[in-house]
């Protein structure tokens, strides 16, 4: 026994093994994926919002979208933090309430 532990792995010469058991890495990565998707879907549920604002749609339709924004920028916030749980279930809801309210036009 070489004294490491089962969790440590060696570099064995690219077959990617060293990089799966890195767990700081995995939490920087699903950070940067929370806080990537939280700002992509509140500009994409803010330009709707602006676009259905300037049209013939029912008010209710650009307030969906728009409060749907406001939610995944919140998601964003809490993922850029390590709350990668919450901004999960605040950008499913985020763009259910985007979906929802495109329901209404």
């Amino acid at each position: 026994m070489s004294g490491r532990a089962d969790s440590e792995t060696t570099d064995d010469g690219g077959s990617g093994i060293a990089d799966a058991v890195d767990p700081a890495g995995d939490a920087r990565r699903a950070r940067w994926a929370a806080a990537g998707t939280g700002v992509l879907l509140a500009l994409a549920g803010l330009a709707a919002s602006v676009l259905r604002a300037a049209g013939s749609s029912p008010a209710l339709v650009p307030a969906a979208y728009g409060f749907g924004a406001a939610v995944c920028a919140a998601a964003a916030v809490l993922g850029s933090r390590g709350r990668t749980r919450w901004a999960l279930w605040l950008l499913i809801v985020g763009v259910s309430v985007m979906a929802v309210g495109d329901q209404f036009d």
